[in-house]
Formats: structure tokens, C-alpha cells, sequence
């Protein structure tokens, strides 16, 4: 299955589905734009794309029109976003009731908007959201204010964090709420997550939570534990999951390294990690054995934005820059471990905080991918239909 082959190349249309004079991006990797129908996609629009928003920046919520020549229709606005994740911008279960969910700024607090743009309707819960169940009805919070100082890009200016002087807050970490209600409970402190399993250097370090996601079945999430001392960047990182009420804890990956991950199913996580002793790879994790399998060796070279296809036979991810300031959108057949390259686009050097990573996203029927770019000098959104690879090309 892992088994290394040289990569082949197809090249398949770009298609642009928003244009300029104003920028349009989606935001992360690990929700997808489109609702079930495959005919809408949600992006954002902003003004500029040369700085971190501020405090005062607006950026306007839209629905592309994809049976109207990809018509741009406006339909809310959000105060609590970054060029990297946006604003947690996604569809309640997959749109079917017409709702969406993102992320606000009101009255100096971060909340959550379930908004539905035809009906109308608008219900405003009292705690951002990182990640959503497929269901739409429980979502895990997390301290955004404390990621703008520990991680700037990846949190929200304008707020306060109430626990920036401590390292290990016992009265802040992830919270889970129900959406239905609105109600939350605190279910990880960060205290509790840095006392379990504890390692030596943990201590003297601001710890903190990041990248949220639920597996399938929405019976337990993934989180990534991470402390940092003051001249460190990201600092050292583990994957953990648990349970949606805080029980059943685990340390999936605790070797100093873990980045982007997906859920295969609901019992494993594939995960770009540090292994003693092996370095730095894919690896995939079953949720609760302990052990991790290297994945796509020979091909599978650098970190990327992974994510299995809705069937998961594929894995479609990127990579960063290389050479020639050139990313790399590919596509890995797990049954097979053959790597396919679909496109290769111009990413001129930004700041990291603004930079235009391509955040690879599948459709929902799995015969379309898209990705934020910035190759034709604008931030925008782009599709490419790999329903010809799927079929078996």
C-alpha cells in the first residue's frame, strides 16, 4: 500500500470561480466550500491581501453561483477572521437545512453566527467554533485570542486574552457546545492537557490549542497540544483525541513534531510527524493502538495539507514552495501508493502571516478539488475537476 513509485503528471484546466478587483479566498483545508448539491460554494471577500486584517477590517461572506457563471452573491459580513483559516467559514450539514455557520466579532466578543441566507434567519451562540461534526450539531471551541499572540495568523485581533500571563490556564482550553442550544462546557483545560503524560519540557512554556477536527462519526475529535517558549514559532506539538464530553484522553503522537492532519474514517488520523528515529513523514495513527505506520515513502516528501476524498481512496495534498517558488497540488492513491501531480502554481514570497497556502478542499461527490491561489496576482478561488483521475485515467 506504501510502497514508494515515481510520481506521474496530468495537467487538467484551472478554472477561476472568482475574479477580481477585490480578493476571494475560502480559508482552510479540512472543511469543504461546497454544500452537498456540488452548486454553491462559500468564500470570502476582502479589499486587500498585502497585510494581517486588523481589528477594523470587514470581510463580506458569499455564495458563488457555480449554475449562474459562478455569480458572487453576498450574504453576511465577519470581524473574526485570518488569511489562513478565514473564519471557520462552513455549511451545517452540508447545507442541507441552508444554514451556514462562521465566526464574529460583537461588542468586543468572538461568537459564532448560524446564519441562513434565503430564509433569513440568524442565531448568534456565545462561543467561536473550530471544529463542527458532519451532523451540524456540536462544535468544539477554542481560545482565538490566545492563538493571535502565540501563533499569529491562525487567531482573531480585537480581543482581549484573559489568560495571556499564564502558561497553563485551568480555566481556559476546549469547550464544547451544543449548537442547538447554544450551551458550552470547558472539557480539556490547557492545565489538564499539559498534566497528562507530562514531558520535562513542558514546563516554562505557553501552551495553547489548535486545529480541531472531528472524526466521521462525530464521536471523538482530534486536537493539537502545542507549547512554545518566546523565541520559538510553533514550539513542540502532539495530536490528542478524546471524546466529545472530555473522557477517553489520548496521546497519539508525542515525538516534538505533529502538523496537518486528516481523519481516515473515525479510528485513524494521518498526520504529517516526527517519529524517533524515523524522522519526519506521513504516518498514519490508529486512535488508541499506539503504534503508526509510515505512509507514501519516496513520494509523500513534505509536509503538506492532507485530506482523504469522501470515499477515502485518495489523498489529495500540497506543498509548500520550492525552488522556484512553485507549489504542488497532488493526489495520492492509498490502495496503490501512486502520487499524481495536477497542477503547479506560482506562489510569489509573501509574509508568512498573509502568505496564500493552496488549502486543498474536495467536493463532496469527490470529482472536484479546490484551492485559495494567488498565481495570477490576486487572491482567488480555483477548481479543478479530477473526475477523470477517479474514474480511472
Amino acid at each position: 500500500m506504501f510502497s514508494a513509485q515515481s510520481p506521474r503528471t496530468l495537467q487538467f484546466p484551472i478554472r477561476a470561480v472568482t475574479s477580481g478587483p477585490r480578493h476571494h479566498f475560502f480559508g482552510y483545508y479540512d472543511k469543504s466550500p461546497w454544500d452537498f448539491s456540488g452548486r454553491w460554494i462559500l468564500g470570502l471577500e476582502t479589499t486587500f491581501m498585502d497585510r494581517p486584517p486588523t481589528e477594523h477590517d470587514v470581510a463580506t461572506i458569499g455564495l458563488i453561483d457555480t449554475a449562474r457563471g459562478n455569480a458572487w452573491r453576498p450574504v453576511a459580513e465577519t470581524r473574526a477572521w485570518n488569511w489562513q483559516q478565514g473564519c471557520m467559514l462552513q455549511w451545517l450539514d452540508g447545507g442541507r437545512g441552508g444554514e451556514i455557520i462562521f465566526n464574529d466579532r460583537r461588542d468586543g466578543e468572538l461568537v459564532a453566527r448560524i446564519v441562513h441566507p434565503d430564509a433569513g434567519r440568524e442565531r448568534v451562540l456565545g462561543r467561536p467554533v473550530y471544529g463542527v461534526n458532519a451532523a451540524g450539531t456540536h462544535a468544539v471551541s477554542l481560545n482565538f485570542a490566545r492563538l493571535h499572540h502565540q501563533r499569529p495568523g491562525y487567531g482573531y485581533a480585537g480581543v482581549d486574552d484573559p489568560w495571556r500571563r499564564e502558561d497553563e490556564p485551568a480555566e481556559d482550553g476546549l469547550h464544547a457546545m451544543d449548537l442547538a442550544t447554544g450551551q458550552s462546557r470547558l472539557i480539556l483545560s490547557i492545565a489538564a492537557a499539559a498534566a497528562f503524560q507530562r514531558r520535562p519540557e513542558f514546563t516554562g512554556r505557553v501552551h495553547r490549542f489548535n486545529h480541531a477536527q472531528f472524526s466521521h462519526d462525530g464521536r471523538r475529535f482530534a486536537c493539537l497540544h502545542r507549547c512554545k517558549t518566546p523565541n520559538q514559532e510553533v514550539g513542540d506539538t502532539r495530536l490528542l483525541t478524546l471524546n466529545l464530553d472530555g473522557s477517553a484522553l489520548r496521546s497519539l503522537s508525542d515525538h516534538g513534531l505533529v502538523s496537518h492532519y486528516d481523519w481516515r474514517g473515525s479510528d485513524a488520523i494521518l498526520a504529517w510527524a516526527r517519529r524517533d528515529g524515523l524522522g519526519d513523514h506521513y504516518f498514519l495513527f490508529p486512535d488508541g493502538s499506539g503504534s503508526a505506520q509510515r505512509v507514501g515513502d519516496g513520494v509523500l516528501t513534505c509536509d503538506g495539507h492532507c485530506s482523504f476524498s469522501p470515499d477515502g481512496e485518495w489523498v489529495l495534498t500540497d506543498t509548500y514552495p520550492d525552488t522556484t517558488q512553485h507549489r504542488t497540488l497532488l493526489l495520492y492513491r492509498w490502495a496503490t501508493g501512486e502520487r499524481i501531480d495536477i497542477g503547479r502554481f506560482h506562489a510569489p514570497p509573501l509574509d508568512w502571516q498573509i502568505r496564500c497556502d493552496l488549502h486543498p478542499r474536495w467536493s463532496p461527490d469527490g470529482r472536484q478539488v479546490c484551492v485559495d491561489s494567488i498565481h495570477e496576482g490576486s487572491r482567488q478561488i480555483y477548481v479543478v475537476d479530477v473526475s477523470e483521475i477517479r474514474a480511472g485515467a
